[in-house]
């Protein structure tokens, strides 16, 4: 993928560098509250190298987020196909992030998924990004509603892939943001 440029990020593919603080991220308790499972070492080298190819075939993906001027990756910010059929259907594009503990509260995803919606409608061309998280990762929905991304409670479902041992976690709030809606919000910003 071609890297893009953000005023304090470069979104870009995964680097090698990068699979240490992957890892982390993918086995760290406060980032993956509202997920069943942490992720091994083996687990997380599998992902990245599925996420990393991935990016590469088609150019855009759950993508690497590093600091410009320190050239840090502090995790992935990115958009990619979905397939959670029949609640998303196949090819849906979805907008998702997860960041170290030390990133937050900085602006970064907001940043970063300011400029994959961008990509999303006037480069890739689609005309709905949609989002969704468990139901109460306030973390995550405040970053949606700061997109613009509206709630839309009759598209809410349980994860089929959260598996039964967790029904806290089951539930999922739905946001979605269409081209029109965009385009919309950002002609009120200027």
């Amino acid at each position: 993928m071609k890297p893009i440029r953000t005023e304090r990020l470069i979104l870009r593919n995964w680097q090698e560098r990068d699979r240490d603080l992957f890892h982390r991220i993918n086995s760290d308790e406060q980032v993956m509250e509202f997920f069943g499972m942490r992720r091994s070492r083996a687990e997380s080298d599998e992902l990245f190298d599925r996420l990393a190819a991935g990016v590469e075939r088609d150019g855009f993906g759950f993508a690497a987020a590093e600091i410009a001027v320190s050239g840090e990756c502090i995790g992935f910010v990115g958009i990619l196909r979905t397939d959670l059929a029949p609640f998303i259907p196949k090819g849906t594009m979805e907008i998702g992030w997860r960041l170290a503990p030390e990133f937050w509260g900085k602006g970064f995803v907001t940043e970063a998924a300011e400029a994959w919606l961008a990509h999303a409608f006037e480069v890739i061309g689609d005309d709905e990004v949609v989002s969704f998280a468990v139901s109460n990762n306030n973390r995550s929905t405040a970053v949606m509603q700061r997109l613009g991304m509206q709630p839309d409670p009759s598209r809410d479902f349980d994860h089929p892939r959260v598996p039964d041992t967790h029904p806290e976690l089951k539930r999922h709030v739905f946001y979605s943001l269409t081209k029109d809606q965009w385009q919309e919000r950002k002609k009120a910003a200027i």
